[in-house]
């Protein structure tokens, strides 16, 4: 693929002139920083060439290898724990003819764990031979100080100033002055201190006597600025880490809500999202803040972080909030064309790397996403739905009241709203699906800006009505009835300009001419999930997304198969994205389409099987399913993926028709559903504050069985057919 052709029309196409050398890479993550390695546990720059230890978009080691005696060990096996704790490869020798060592007597053990900008790694070797094993073990390593968009293909006219490096009491020191003028090193130190140093190497000279072991503890830090961290690595620090990673998870999982189903595999999926949101998520001075998914987006994204949120905030509002917070603290103030910001706006995406810092790509702070401010609006009426935490929206309120001014002045004289970029540097599409090809007519022409896109609406619509319940509680009944006036007039007008009986559902978009873009996507599903569709267009949608060009046998496709520019894959015209088929199986369920729904669940549910750890990837190309076949991979997706690792969250809360509300203090259940593949389920903790309720559920044929086993506080269970 010619990357460079592709970029001019999509500046920030993420290039790929090779496959992965690995298709199933290695990922840890802890705040700011992420470590992408092979099934070794190496950093060796093949593939895609997107390995390696970042700290804020910034790679700060770019190769790391261990060798025995100048070769690879023999791959026994590499997991990443269940609970993104550790990354663990295990390994034998192979024959070792200088030393005497036959293969498989030599046990070598690498846990490697990422904590406070550092990554630890131990290894451990044992000799289960019956003589001393001598042999030399070396650990290649090499720091480039890549920006982020580098490694995804954008080139740079010239960099920063390397400094030299420094090799003295047994550590290493990288060091990278910046455009931005910022000093970034990385250090890498050893214990016990090898017996050669090297810019590139340290070499180990082994000597394990039967039955003994060999310990062996190496620190990789990320500084940033001229403060360096004074750490060793010896075991002690290794071991500290490794507790205060284990005790920060466990005190995140104190109290929360748990959910186990009679379905091992169903559990394994469970457990993989809920690891995979919890390593996404990065501690905040606000709260929590769900990063996008590693490694194109491990940062703040503002539509990303607001749908993961949504997904989760039935079983856990700590997130909705801690993205809420911070969102309102980034919002726009300001009119600037260079970021696409005006005042109001809420948050595309922040980075912190150099070429953001030196203006060489514009997403230091960049606003260009045309959903995320009502989609923040409609966040916080949620939230407060779900939490009845009136003071938090009463803080919040002045940010919403401008990205309800923002939201009013970018609509058109029929009331919808719409994008057209400022930035030359810009994204040229603004909605979710952002790739510059992904909004287009009928026979496959580009559609002019200003474009107002189906979903959008929908978006707005839910904004305003959330909004105005907030307002009523604030005290402001006048601006109240001005927003469900506001609404009520946008979903006529929606109703009239945007369906189509030619395609079944509603079209992708009105271009800047008022002409429609007739093409029949995945869009369309979302104005179910917010509500503007009519109940007898989202009867027909229910049934159209599961005709064969719109339904694959694993999930819903971005764009039908034979409409212009489809392709399975493409990145947003013809794939499937698991966080888009949830959001539509949501829709389905809120017009009672709730069968339609558990289809689109079992789907993605089977197709979980076959993805590596049960780990649904950001997306997977769209061909239709074959026997005894598993999902086409997309080669550069994100994996992990915060909304698609939430996902499952949304699919099982609109099957059960489950709503959490605080002005109740009630659970409650619409016309419940399990899938097929789940006969009975358990949530446990689940309610408000200290408020909780246990829910055992069992199916009985199509009929879901409901027992409350423990009740802490006022608190109702209630189902509803």
């Amino acid at each position: 693929m010619n990357g460079d052709r592709i970029r001019v029309g999509d500046r920030w196409y993420v290039a790929a002139s090779a496959a992965r050398a690995d298709e199933t890479p290695h990922v840890l993550k802890h705040d700011e920083s992420f470590l992408v390695a092979d099934r070794y546990g190496d950093v060796d720059g093949t593939g895609l060439g997107e390995q390696g230890l970042y700290h804020e978009d910034t790679r700060y080691l770019s190769e790391y290898r261990l060798t025995v005696e100048g070769v690879r060990p023999m791959f026994l096996g590499s997991n990443v724990k269940e609970d993104n704790s550790l990354l663990i490869a295990e390994f034998m020798n192979p024959d070792l003819a200088r030393h005497d060592v036959p293969k498989g007597t030599v046990h070598i053990f690498r846990a490697k764990l990422l904590w406070q900008q550092c990554c630890h790694e131990h290894i451990r070797i044992v000799n289960h031979g019956d003589q001393a094993a001598r042999f030399g073990i070396a650990l290649a390593f090499a720091a480039d100080f890549v920006d982020l968009f580098e490694v995804r293909g954008s080139a740079r006219a010239r960099r920063g100033r390397r400094l030299a490096t420094e090799v003295r009491d047994g550590e290493v020191t990288y060091a990278y002055e910046g455009l931005d003028g910022v000093l970034r090193r990385t250090r890498l130190r050893f214990h016990p201190r090898p017996h050669a140093l090297s810019e590139r190497e340290a070499v180990f000279e082994i000597g394990v006597e039967p039955d003994d072991e060999f310990h062996l503890y190496c620190s990789i830090d990320c500084e940033r600025g001229e403060g360096a961290a004074q750490r060793a690595p010896h075991r002690s620090h290794y071991d500290q880490a490794y507790r205060e990673n284990e005790d920060a998870r466990r005190s995140a999982q104190e109290d929360a809500c748990a959910i186990t189903t009679s379905n091992t595999l169903a559990n394994l999926w469970l457990r993989r999202s809920g690891s995979d949101v919890a390593m996404l998520s990065t501690n905040m001075p606000m709260g929590p803040y769900p990063y996008a998914g590693v490694p194109w987006y491990s940062t703040t994204f503002g539509r990303d972080g607001i749908i993961t949120a949504r997904e989760l905030l039935w079983i856990d509002p700590r997130p909705a909030r801690g993205v809420l917070a911070f969102l309102a603290q980034t919002q726009a103030r300001q009119s600037d064309p260079a970021r696409d910001a005006e005042p109001g706006k809420i948050l595309h995406e922040a980075r912190k790397c150099e070429m953001a810092a030196t203006g060489e790509v514009p997403f230091g702070r960049y606003y260009g996403s045309v959903d995320a401010t009502p989609l923040f609006v409609a966040l916080a009426g949620a939230y407060w739905k779900r939490t009845g935490d009136l003071e938090f929206i009463a803080s919040l309120w002045p940010h919403v009241l401008i990205a309800l001014q923002w939201i009013d002045g970018n609509a058109d004289s029929e009331g919808f709203v719409r994008y057209a970029r400022r930035s030359s540097d810009g994204l040229i599409q603004q909605g979710w699906k952002d790739s510059h090809d992904s909004v287009f007519h009928a026979d496959g022409r580009d559609a002019d800006t200003p474009i107002a896109l189906c979903e959008v609406q929908g978006y707005v619509y839910e904004a305003r009505l959330l909004a105005a319940e907030m307002a009523q509680a604030l005290g402001d009944g006048s601006l109240a009835r001005r927003l469900q006036a506001q609404a009520q007039a946008l979903k006529l007008a929606f109703l009239s300009r945007f369906w189509s009986d030619e395609i079944g559902m509603y079209v992708l978009a009105l271009d800047g001419h008022g002409k429609r873009c007739e093409v029949a996507t995945s869009n369309a599903g979302h104005a179910m999930w917010s509500g503007i569709a009519a109940p007898e267009h989202a009867a027909r949608m229910a049934d159209r997304y599961l005709e064969p060009d719109f339904y694959s046998g694993w999930g819903i496709r971005t764009v039908a198969r034979g409409q212009a520019r489809y392709n399975p894959m493409s990145y947003h015209n013809g794939s499937i994205w698991p966080h888009d088929n949830a959001m539509i199986a949501a829709g389905m369920a809120r017009y009672g389409h709730t069968l339609a729904a558990l289809q689109v669940f079992s789907g993605l549910f089977d197709a979980s099987v076959h993805f590596s750890q049960h780990r649904l990837p950001e997306l997977f190309c769209g061909f239709s399913r074959r026997d005894a076949e598993g999902p086409t991979l997309y080669p550069v997706a994100c994996s992990p993926q915060a909304w698609a690792a939430a996902c499952v969250y949304a699919l099982l809360q609109a099957c059960l028709g489950l709503e959490v509300s605080a002005q109740r203090a009630e659970i409650s259940l619409q016309s419940p559903r399990l899938p097929a593949f789940i006969e009975s389920m358990e949530i446990l903790r689940l309610g408000i504050g200290n408020r909780t309720a246990d829910l055992r559920l069992q199916r009985y044929g199509k009929h879901v069985g409901i027992d409350v086993a423990h009740k802490l506080g006022d608190l109702d269970v209630r189902v509803r057919m």
